[in-house]
């Protein structure tokens, strides 16, 4: 398999050392305020409008966990390769962007539960002859995906003879297969249906969801925290089964999907 750029070298990097920030404590701090950090380039997960305000279900389940829990929540964007450094340098304090749980990103931060699980898939051009999201059909294929993310792993994992492309944004993806540079893009479901039901993704359509492996997607999307924070990662994971139970989140749910992207 061929690779424009690694996937892994920010992550290698930052396993090395763990600045001393992301091993405090928060036993003895109460929460009054909590900085959120996102990437702000995932919709509808979380972008920006033309004003550059923050939107997306990302944002809508932030501020819902906020109020839950009773705090003051401020949003911070940050590029998605330098999003796990960032909080371990204190930038924020809780990342809530579409991360998937996955043991080599425990190893850096402290997850809560899932807030939401949803398939990777793929998408190609409408006059594709690509049959399915077979390893055998995509042989050969240009693949593209967003580094540093379980999408990016899993073309790897099932496409191991396809030219994998690999982009700092699902943006520049979405560019390259709209004029012609792909074969193919993976990506979350729900992201690529979204740019699919765009003016934008008027070039392409959904081949297939691929499979649901728990070694590389992991239970879901968390919000990861600085190892140490264990009293915020309680106060998180209390907010997200009282939102599910007094129906504030289908309310947000519903306001995006026409499915409980919670999952099982």
């Amino acid at each position: 398999m061929k690779l424009v750029q690694s996937v892994t070298a920010a992550l290698l990097a930052t396993l090395a050392v763990l600045p001393a920030a992301a091993q405090q404590s928060d036993a003895d701090k109460t929460w009054t305020e909590v900085r959120i950090g996102t990437e702000g380039a995932y919709a509808p997960f979380n972008y920006t409008d033309a004003s550059g305000k923050l939107l997306g279900f990302d944002i809508d389940i932030a501020n819902a966990l906020c109020d839950q829990m009773k705090v003051k929540c401020t949003f911070v964007t940050s590029d998605w390769d330098g999003i796990i450094p960032a909080l371990q340098n204190d930038r924020f304090d809780a990342i809530i962007a579409s991360m998937s749980i996955t043991p080599e990103r425990s190893e850096q931060v402290l997850f809560t539960n899932k807030y939401y699980n949803s398939p990777g898939a793929v998408a190609v051009p409408k006059d594709s002859t690509i049959a399915d999201t077979s390893a055998a059909s995509l042989a050969g294929k240009a693949v593209g995906a967003q580094g540093s993310t379980t999408h990016a792993q899993a073309v790897q994992t099932f496409f191991p003879e396809a030219d994998v492309r690999i982009y700092p944004t699902a943006e520049e993806y979405k560019l390259d297969i709209e004029n012609g540079r792909l074969d193919a893009v993976s990506d979350d479901v729900v992201v690529l249906t979204e740019w699919l039901e765009s003016p934008a993704g008027a070039c392409c359509k959904l081949l297939g969801t691929l499979p649901v492996d728990e070694k590389i997607y992991g239970p879901g999307a968390g919000i990861a925290l600085r190892k140490g924070n264990d009293k915020l990662k309680a106060m998180f994971d209390e907010a997200i089964v009282a939102i599910r139970a007094n129906g504030v989140y289908k309310s947000v749910n519903d306001k995006y999907f026409k499915f409980d992207v919670y999952g099982e």
